[in-house]
Protein backbone atom coordinates (compact mmCIF):
# COMPACT_ATOMS: atom_id res chain seq x y z
CA UNK A 1 0.00 0.00 0.00
CA UNK A 2 1.68 3.47 -0.92
CA UNK A 3 -0.03 6.53 -0.88
CA UNK A 4 -0.46 8.77 -3.52
CA UNK A 5 -0.50 12.07 -2.69
CA UNK A 6 2.68 13.10 -0.47
CA UNK A 7 2.73 16.79 -1.43
CA UNK A 8 1.36 17.58 1.95
CA UNK A 9 5.09 16.88 3.24
CA UNK A 10 6.15 19.85 1.71
CA UNK A 11 3.97 22.24 2.83
CA UNK A 12 1.02 22.16 5.71
CA UNK A 13 -1.70 24.06 3.82
CA UNK A 14 -4.39 26.64 4.75
CA UNK A 15 -4.57 28.40 8.05
CA UNK A 16 -1.53 26.62 9.06
CA UNK A 17 0.67 28.20 7.18
CA UNK A 18 -0.34 31.70 8.24
CA UNK A 19 -1.15 31.31 11.89
CA UNK A 20 1.09 33.45 14.03
CA UNK A 21 2.52 33.22 16.92
CA UNK A 22 -0.61 34.09 19.56
CA UNK A 23 -3.22 32.11 17.70
CA UNK A 24 -1.02 29.26 18.53
CA UNK A 25 -1.35 30.02 22.03
CA UNK A 26 -5.32 29.57 22.68
CA UNK A 27 -4.64 29.26 26.40
CA UNK A 28 -2.92 29.52 29.47
CA UNK A 29 -2.43 25.85 30.43
CA UNK A 30 -0.09 25.20 27.30
CA UNK A 31 1.56 28.49 27.52
CA UNK A 32 2.89 27.44 31.34
CA UNK A 33 3.96 23.88 29.52
CA UNK A 34 3.57 20.11 30.07
CA UNK A 35 5.84 18.37 31.98
CA UNK A 36 6.91 14.52 31.64
CA UNK A 37 5.20 14.43 35.35
CA UNK A 38 2.17 15.56 33.55
CA UNK A 39 2.71 12.77 30.93
CA UNK A 40 3.42 10.21 33.64
CA UNK A 41 0.79 11.14 35.56
CA UNK A 42 -1.95 10.86 32.42
CA UNK A 43 -0.46 7.04 31.72
CA UNK A 44 -0.38 8.10 27.73
CA UNK A 45 1.20 10.22 25.36
CA UNK A 46 -1.01 11.69 22.95
CA UNK A 47 0.37 11.98 19.44
CA UNK A 48 -0.70 13.48 16.27
CA UNK A 49 -0.52 11.96 12.72
CA UNK A 50 -1.85 11.40 9.77
CA UNK A 51 -2.40 7.79 9.43
CA UNK A 52 -2.50 7.33 5.53
CA UNK A 53 1.54 8.09 5.12
CA UNK A 54 3.00 4.56 4.64
CA UNK A 55 5.09 3.00 6.43
CA UNK A 56 5.60 5.78 8.98
CA UNK A 57 1.32 5.53 10.17
CA UNK A 58 -1.39 3.98 8.48
CA UNK A 59 -4.04 1.46 9.20
CA UNK A 60 -4.18 -1.87 8.74
CA UNK A 61 -7.74 -3.54 9.87
CA UNK A 62 -8.62 -0.29 10.96
CA UNK A 63 -5.54 -0.06 13.39
CA UNK A 64 -2.74 2.19 12.99
CA UNK A 65 0.25 0.74 12.35
CA UNK A 66 3.70 1.74 10.88
CA UNK A 67 6.93 2.66 11.72
CA UNK A 68 6.32 5.65 14.04
CA UNK A 69 4.05 3.47 16.35
CA UNK A 70 6.91 1.06 17.43
CA UNK A 71 8.92 3.68 17.53
CA UNK A 72 6.85 5.40 20.08
CA UNK A 73 6.08 2.22 21.94
CA UNK A 74 10.12 1.92 22.43
CA UNK A 75 10.48 5.76 23.73
CA UNK A 76 7.21 5.51 25.91
CA UNK A 77 8.55 2.37 27.51
CA UNK A 78 10.77 4.65 29.68
CA UNK A 79 7.95 6.65 30.88
CA UNK A 80 5.96 3.60 31.32
CA UNK A 81 2.82 5.23 29.55
CA UNK A 82 1.60 4.05 26.31
CA UNK A 83 1.50 5.75 23.02
CA UNK A 84 -1.79 7.04 21.90
CA UNK A 85 -2.06 8.32 18.33
CA UNK A 86 -4.60 10.93 17.24
CA UNK A 87 -5.53 10.44 13.58
CA UNK A 88 -5.68 13.82 12.09
CA UNK A 89 -5.49 16.17 8.46
CA UNK A 90 -2.40 17.10 7.89
CA UNK A 91 -3.05 20.96 7.08
CA UNK A 92 -4.42 21.42 10.36
CA UNK A 93 -1.78 19.55 12.59
CA UNK A 94 -0.08 22.44 13.49
CA UNK A 95 -3.26 24.06 15.19
CA UNK A 96 -4.54 21.09 16.98
CA UNK A 97 -1.22 20.61 18.50
CA UNK A 98 -1.28 23.66 20.09
CA UNK A 99 -5.14 23.56 21.02
CA UNK A 100 -4.11 20.37 23.36
CA UNK A 101 -5.27 17.59 21.03
CA UNK A 102 -2.16 15.70 21.57
CA UNK A 103 1.22 16.17 22.80
CA UNK A 104 3.66 15.83 20.25
CA UNK A 105 3.51 15.36 16.13
CA UNK A 106 5.31 12.27 14.43
CA UNK A 107 4.31 10.83 11.19
CA UNK A 108 7.15 11.99 9.15
CA UNK A 109 7.47 15.61 9.39
CA UNK A 110 10.35 16.65 7.88
CA UNK A 111 12.36 19.86 8.85
CA UNK A 112 11.69 23.81 6.95
CA UNK A 113 12.02 27.06 8.30
CA UNK A 114 8.79 28.22 8.76
CA UNK A 115 8.01 25.14 10.84
CA UNK A 116 11.14 25.32 12.95
CA UNK A 117 9.44 29.07 13.95
CA UNK A 118 6.34 27.45 14.85
CA UNK A 119 7.53 23.95 16.92
CA UNK A 120 10.09 22.67 18.88
CA UNK A 121 11.57 19.53 17.44
CA UNK A 122 13.24 16.61 18.46
CA UNK A 123 16.78 15.22 16.85
CA UNK A 124 16.20 13.88 13.45
CA UNK A 125 14.52 10.02 13.29
CA UNK A 126 13.74 9.71 9.68
CA UNK A 127 15.17 10.30 6.63
CA UNK A 128 13.39 13.06 4.48
CA UNK A 129 15.60 13.41 1.63
CA UNK A 130 14.91 12.93 -1.97
CA UNK A 131 16.51 9.57 -3.80
CA UNK A 132 16.40 8.08 -6.94
CA UNK A 133 14.43 4.35 -7.41
CA UNK A 134 15.89 2.71 -10.79
CA UNK A 135 15.22 -0.68 -11.99
CA UNK A 136 17.47 -3.49 -9.97
CA UNK A 137 18.77 -4.46 -13.17
CA UNK A 138 20.40 -0.87 -13.21
CA UNK A 139 22.08 -1.06 -10.04
CA UNK A 140 25.49 -1.57 -10.96
CA UNK A 141 25.96 1.22 -13.93
CA UNK A 142 23.52 3.95 -12.05
CA UNK A 143 25.63 4.36 -8.50
CA UNK A 144 24.63 8.48 -8.20
CA UNK A 145 22.77 10.70 -9.82
CA UNK A 146 25.08 11.55 -12.26
CA UNK A 147 24.56 7.74 -13.38
CA UNK A 148 21.49 9.19 -15.26
CA UNK A 149 23.53 11.30 -17.60
CA UNK A 150 22.01 10.88 -21.71
CA UNK A 151 19.23 9.24 -19.37
CA UNK A 152 15.14 9.83 -18.40
CA UNK A 153 14.46 11.00 -15.64
CA UNK A 154 10.41 10.49 -14.68
CA UNK A 155 9.30 12.60 -11.61
CA UNK A 156 5.66 13.98 -10.26
CA UNK A 157 4.29 16.99 -11.42
CA UNK A 158 4.56 19.87 -8.50
CA UNK A 159 6.60 17.65 -6.51
CA UNK A 160 10.11 18.25 -4.70
CA UNK A 161 12.14 16.19 -7.54
CA UNK A 162 10.33 18.39 -10.50
CA UNK A 163 12.00 21.47 -8.36
CA UNK A 164 15.33 19.99 -7.98
CA UNK A 165 15.69 18.63 -12.11
CA UNK A 166 16.82 22.17 -13.58
CA UNK A 167 19.66 22.44 -10.95
CA UNK A 168 20.17 18.19 -11.18
CA UNK A 169 20.56 18.43 -14.73
CA UNK A 170 23.16 21.02 -14.45
CA UNK A 171 25.38 19.58 -11.88
CA UNK A 172 25.36 16.24 -13.88
CA UNK A 173 26.04 18.32 -16.85
CA UNK A 174 29.09 19.91 -15.67
CA UNK A 175 30.12 15.95 -14.00
CA UNK A 176 29.61 14.28 -16.84
CA UNK A 177 29.66 16.21 -20.05
CA UNK A 178 25.53 15.66 -20.39
CA UNK A 179 22.85 16.31 -18.44
CA UNK A 180 19.21 14.61 -18.40
CA UNK A 181 18.53 13.26 -22.49
CA UNK A 182 14.68 14.06 -20.99
CA UNK A 183 12.50 14.79 -18.21
CA UNK A 184 8.56 12.96 -18.24
CA UNK A 185 6.66 14.50 -15.83
CA UNK A 186 3.34 12.25 -14.08
CA UNK A 187 -0.16 13.10 -12.26
CA UNK A 188 1.20 10.90 -9.61
CA UNK A 189 4.20 9.10 -8.57
CA UNK A 190 2.83 5.43 -9.03
CA UNK A 191 2.19 6.20 -12.92
CA UNK A 192 5.99 7.17 -12.94
CA UNK A 193 7.19 3.96 -11.26
CA UNK A 194 4.97 1.60 -13.58
CA UNK A 195 7.17 4.00 -16.62
CA UNK A 196 10.37 3.06 -14.73
CA UNK A 197 8.85 -1.13 -14.79
CA UNK A 198 8.53 -0.67 -18.96
CA UNK A 199 11.77 0.92 -19.60
CA UNK A 200 10.35 4.57 -20.38
CA UNK A 201 12.24 6.02 -17.61
CA UNK A 202 15.04 5.21 -15.96
CA UNK A 203 14.63 6.71 -12.78
CA UNK A 204 12.24 8.38 -10.74
CA UNK A 205 12.86 10.86 -7.66
CA UNK A 206 10.77 10.74 -4.66
CA UNK A 207 11.22 10.84 -0.81
CA UNK A 208 13.78 7.93 0.36
CA UNK A 209 11.51 6.50 2.62
CA UNK A 210 8.83 6.74 0.28
CA UNK A 211 10.61 5.03 -1.88
CA UNK A 212 11.35 2.41 0.64
CA UNK A 213 8.02 1.91 0.78
CA UNK A 214 7.62 0.90 -3.46
CA UNK A 215 10.53 -1.52 -2.81
CA UNK A 216 9.01 -3.15 -0.33
CA UNK A 217 5.88 -3.66 -2.20
CA UNK A 218 7.60 -5.31 -5.40
CA UNK A 219 10.97 -7.35 -3.88
CA UNK A 220 13.58 -7.40 -6.46
CA UNK A 221 12.38 -4.87 -8.62
CA UNK A 222 13.65 -1.83 -8.11
CA UNK A 223 17.17 -0.53 -6.20
CA UNK A 224 17.67 2.87 -4.60
CA UNK A 225 20.36 5.66 -5.08
CA UNK A 226 20.53 7.85 -2.16
CA UNK A 227 20.67 10.73 -1.31
CA UNK A 228 19.90 13.23 -3.98
CA UNK A 229 20.59 17.15 -3.29
CA UNK A 230 19.96 18.12 0.03
CA UNK A 231 20.18 16.08 3.17
CA UNK A 232 17.02 16.35 5.15
CA UNK A 233 15.28 14.53 8.01
CA UNK A 234 12.09 14.31 9.84
CA UNK A 235 11.79 15.29 13.49
CA UNK A 236 9.04 14.87 15.78
CA UNK A 237 7.50 17.95 16.96
CA UNK A 238 6.46 19.49 20.82
CA UNK A 239 5.26 22.76 21.68
CA UNK A 240 7.71 25.41 22.39
CA UNK A 241 6.55 25.25 25.57
CA UNK A 242 6.95 22.24 26.49
CA UNK A 243 11.16 21.59 26.62
CA UNK A 244 11.31 18.73 29.18
CA UNK A 245 9.35 16.55 26.72
CA UNK A 246 11.33 17.58 23.95
CA UNK A 247 14.55 17.20 25.86
CA UNK A 248 13.10 13.74 26.60
CA UNK A 249 12.61 12.44 23.20
CA UNK A 250 16.05 13.49 22.22
CA UNK A 251 17.41 11.26 25.22
CA UNK A 252 15.25 8.31 24.14
CA UNK A 253 16.53 8.70 20.37
CA UNK A 254 19.67 9.11 21.00
CA UNK A 255 19.62 5.71 23.45
CA UNK A 256 17.93 3.72 20.97
CA UNK A 257 20.34 4.87 17.85
CA UNK A 258 23.27 4.22 20.50
CA UNK A 259 21.81 0.32 20.86
CA UNK A 260 20.69 0.10 17.50
CA UNK A 261 16.86 -0.83 17.89
CA UNK A 262 16.22 2.45 15.98
CA UNK A 263 17.77 0.91 12.71
CA UNK A 264 16.28 -2.30 13.14
CA UNK A 265 12.96 -0.88 13.05
CA UNK A 266 13.87 1.08 9.59
CA UNK A 267 15.40 -2.12 8.45
CA UNK A 268 11.97 -3.63 9.38
CA UNK A 269 9.55 -0.74 7.63
CA UNK A 270 11.99 0.79 5.02
CA UNK A 271 14.39 -2.03 4.17
CA UNK A 272 17.39 0.24 4.51
CA UNK A 273 19.09 1.55 7.68
CA UNK A 274 19.20 5.30 7.61
CA UNK A 275 21.91 7.90 8.08
CA UNK A 276 20.57 10.08 11.18
CA UNK A 277 22.00 13.59 11.76
CA UNK A 278 22.93 14.32 15.55
CA UNK A 279 21.60 17.59 15.01
CA UNK A 280 18.37 19.67 13.90
CA UNK A 281 19.61 21.20 10.66
CA UNK A 282 19.88 24.51 10.27
CA UNK A 283 18.21 26.92 7.48
CA UNK A 284 19.28 30.58 6.55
Amino acid sequence: MTKLNTTRRGLLLGAAASLTAPMLLPTRAFAAGKTLADVKASGVLQIGCEATYPPFTFRDKGEIVGYDVDLAALMCASLGVEPQFVDTQWSGVIPALYAGRFDVIMSSMSYRKERLEKVAFSIPYAEAAQALLIRADDADTITSIEGLSGKVLGVKLGSPGEMMKPSLDEAIAAAAGEGFSDVKIYDDHPSAYLALSQGSVDGVLNTSSTLGQVMKDRPGAYALVRPVGKLNWAGIAARKEDPEIVAWMDEELTRLKESGEIYDLQEKWFGFKMELADTIPTFS
